[in-house]
């Protein structure tokens, strides 16, 4: 009897051996089915190749992570492809490596002169005090006259190139009054740190870094000068075959934009580690941004318009039309 009660223990043993083995393999199996399943559901998907600059609404977008969700019942998926300009994302676009991007003012109408076919797809509102001139917290100058024969630092065919423009003729002054120098946000911010420039010519949050840290004074800003825009972009074949897509992206950027006001402390926390910036420079930057996304329409286009007219008269670029790159949902 004892015998028999020692090999029924064994046996017990075995069959719950061979149970646990059978049950292993069953997660093991099943763990497979999901990955190899999901693999191939990521390799259907589209890629959608957007390209957004560290400061924005874009990059708050990638940063909610829901556009993903959203798009994958269309088949798609987002690829971020992050610039620090504007002016940097003419090439990737012209080469049809990006899709759908976010620009300033001045960069459309040099990527519509180089022959890339874009469309705008909508705006953020005017933001005019989001770009300014500012001076060295000890300088001299006081007035736009004073800007007569100085150093003027920007970045070439960003927004304040434009503001550039309008700086010069409401001072009475041309070009060759003055001598230009084009500079990356990141020079533009030593060189004005080491005085090797007078004035500098720059966008948010950049500008609200060199308030707070280098103390540096607004001479003037763009308000009654520029409008400020923030264009969305899409290649034209691109927004013809997708226009779910680019519905659904429309739709987050609205979802974000609240929470840009709500809550400007999280957002500047969110950014900063990813800009090198203080969350104090990036809350006074929020608060000069105005958002809500608008569809592109004919009254913001003809401003455009006045815009790539006066690049052209500079001689920047060529003449350019912009009727026929108006977007509309179909």
């Amino acid at each position: 009897m004892q015998v028999v009660i020692l090999n029924s223990q064994i046996l017990e043993k075995y069959l719950r051996f061979f149970q646990l083995l059978l049950l292993n393999s069953l997660i093991i199996m099943i763990f497979s089915l999901i990955l190899f399943s999901g693999n191939s559901v990521a390799k259907e998907l589209k890629p959608l190749r957007i390209g957004c600059q560290p400061y924005g609404t874009l990059i708050l977008v990638e940063g909610r992570g829901k556009l993903g969700l959203k798009l994958a019942s269309l088949g798609v998926a987002p690829e971020w492809i992050e610039f620090k300009t504007g002016m940097e994302m003419m090439d990737g676009f012209k080469d049809g490596k990006l899709d759908f991007i976010v620009v300033g003012e001045a960069p459309p109408v040099f990527m519509q002169s180089a022959g890339i076919d874009l469309v705008y797809i909508g705006y953020e509102p005017p933001s005019p005090k989001s770009v300014a001139v500012v001076i060295a917290k000890n300088s001299t100058i006081a007035t736009l006259a004073d800007l007569k024969g100085k150093k003027i630092a920007f970045a070439k065919g960003t927004n304040v190139h434009f503001l550039f423009f309008k700086v010069l003729e409401k001072a009475g002054l041309t070009e060759k009054d003055v001598q230009i120098i084009y500079l990356p946000p990141i020079q533009g911010h030593k060189a004005l740190a080491s005085n090797t420039i007078d004035a500098w010519v720059i966008w948010d949050p950049f500008l609200a870094a060199a308030q707070q840290e280098l103390g540096a004074k607004i001479l003037i800003d763009g308000e009654g000068l520029v409008p400020g825009y923030q264009f969305y972009l899409a290649r034209r074949d691109y927004a013809e075959q997708n226009s779910q897509v680019i519905e659904v992206i429309i739709e987050e950027i609205k979802q974000i934009e609240g929470g840009i006001k709500q809550n400007p402390s999280a957002v500047a926390k969110f950014l900063a580690p990813r800009i090198g910036l203080s969350t104090a420079a990036l809350e006074t930057a929020l608060s000069r941004m105005n958002t809500g996304i608008q569809l592109m329409d004919t009254e913001t286009m003809l401003v455009q318009q006045e815009l790539a007219n006066l690049f052209y008269q500079k001689g920047l670029i060529k003449k350019i039309s912009l009727k026929d790159v108006l977007w509309k949902l179909p």
